[in-house]
């Protein structure tokens, strides 16, 4: 089992012919992705020689889903026709949105997320600036390396995509059910507590790795959730317990004011909710280990 994406999943790529989207659908077709099809107007009609595979090229996203049944689009394009591009999909109402692109205005974001609920919430947006998600052995969408580790029974939710792969190798004899990099942002599409519940709504996903980072309240309303709501073992992280208050670091969205936002915070909120909490990336992979090793 998986969250969000399966060996069914039929992805399109916006902005496939450019550099950036043609060097990840090579990777995503080689990890065995059903990549059906990409979007560029300007090039609608031609098809594109990936490797061996002739993948086509449509105007749109709404005829790229009418021709190949697709259900997920990976977004590549530049900053400033992110909008409008995650816009297309949302009205084509395609079931799944990855934005990967880095320094989408938060406006930008804003304003998409908004469009998606009130066209009825049709199109589930991961990101932006996140590296997707994959769910080993079945579908990659996005940037995240798929060599890293196999099929197995953890699920993991990260704001961080190095952490993503961080843990992801450290606990590579294990294995994921599914591994989603939800982005850094201020404004993000697919929150931690979405996939928490999808992860505990997964009948194969045995214990449960959420990264966190510095700013914000998104933990502190992760642990409220999982308090409530979540009864598979969760083990967190929370990146920047060394980050002086005040000073952003990182991702636009790790602001400290105060106590709020703190790793410390944030920890704290986590751990009164159930949640094994490590201070490094390391001892939260063990941490993770010693609970999988009590649900076998």
């Amino acid at each position: 089992m998986a969250i969000f994406l399966t060996k069914d999943s039929k992805v399109i790529v916006q902005g496939m012919t450019g550099s950036e989207g043609m060097k990840h659908t090579r990777r995503m077709l080689a990890s065995g992705t059903q990549i059906v099809g990409g979007v560029n107007p300007r090039k609608a009609g031609t098809t594109v020689d990936v490797d061996g595979t002739e993948v086509p090229v449509f105007g749109s996203v709404a005829e790229a889903m009418e021709k190949t049944g697709a259900d997920v689009t990976v977004i590549f394009v530049p900053p400033k026709f992110t909008k409008d591009a995650v816009v297309e999909a949302i009205d084509a109402e395609i079931g799944l949105a990855v934005v990967i692109t880095e320094g989408v205005p938060v406006h930008d974001s804003a304003a998409f997320w908004a469009y998606a609920g009130a066209k009825g919430g049709k199109t589930q947006i991961i990101g932006p600036n996140c590296p997707g998600l994959i769910s080993p052995g079945q579908s990659n969408a996005g940037i995240i390396p798929a060599d890293i580790t196999g099929p197995g029974k953890i699920g993991l939710v990260s704001k961080s995509g190095t952490l993503t792969y961080q843990l992801m190798y450290e606990l590579r004899d294990l294995g994921f059910s599914s591994a989603v990099g939800i982005g850094g942002d201020p404004v993000i599409g697919t929150t931690h507590i979405d996939a928490l519940k999808a992860f505990q709504e997964d009948p194969e996903t045995e214990v449960i790795v959420m990264i966190g980072e510095i700013g914000g309240d998104a933990e502190e309303r992760a642990a409220a959730f999982i308090a409530e709501h979540v009864t598979k073992p969760v083990v967190g992280y929370v990146a920047g317990f060394t980050a002086p208050e005040g000073k952003t670091m990182g991702h636009a969205g790790a602001i400290v004011s105060g106590s709020s936002g703190t790793a410390q915070a944030k920890k704290e909120a986590l751990e009164a909710a159930g949640v094994k909490v490590g201070k490094t990336p390391s001892e939260t992979a063990r941490l993770a280990r010693e609970l999988y090793a009590t649900v076998k």
